[in-house]
């Protein structure tokens, strides 16, 4: 298994949402995680804050927040030069889908989860 440097968008420390089992079976798997949220907090041992911070290496962004929200970050994202962006249920965004295809970054509309638990992640 490849060790896949994820930047989880929408972070939460509530243990039902989403964001929060993503990053807790992120790093079960063994994937370095970084996280940015809507207020600071820890998940699992991943600590992150509301800053859009710098990350190095990263291949995956997995997006928790709805597509009204995700504008601010669109020069952010294509900043990183992931590898791929999931779009979890909730978060489908053509118009950044496409933003992202342009720049050569693959986009998938799948669930973080359900792809950690099948071995397609």
């Amino acid at each position: 298994m490849t060790n896949k440097k994820t930047l989880v968008i929408g972070a939460s420390e509530d243990p039902s949402r989403y964001s929060y089992l993503a990053i807790n079976n992120l790093r079960k798997k063994g994937h370095d995680v970084v996280a940015i949220g809507n207020r600071p907090g820890t998940v699992s041992d991943v600590t992150f804050g509301k800053d859009k911070e710098p990350f190095e290496g990263i291949d995956t962004v997995t997006l928790y927040i709805n597509p009204t929200r995700q504008p601010e970050y669109y020069d952010y994202i294509l900043s990183l030069h992931p590898q791929r962006i999931i779009f979890n249920p909730g978060a489908e965004n053509p118009e950044l889908e496409q933003l992202a295809e342009n720049k050569g970054i693959r986009t998938m509309e799948a669930c973080t989860l359900v792809l950690l638990s099948t071995g397609q992640f």
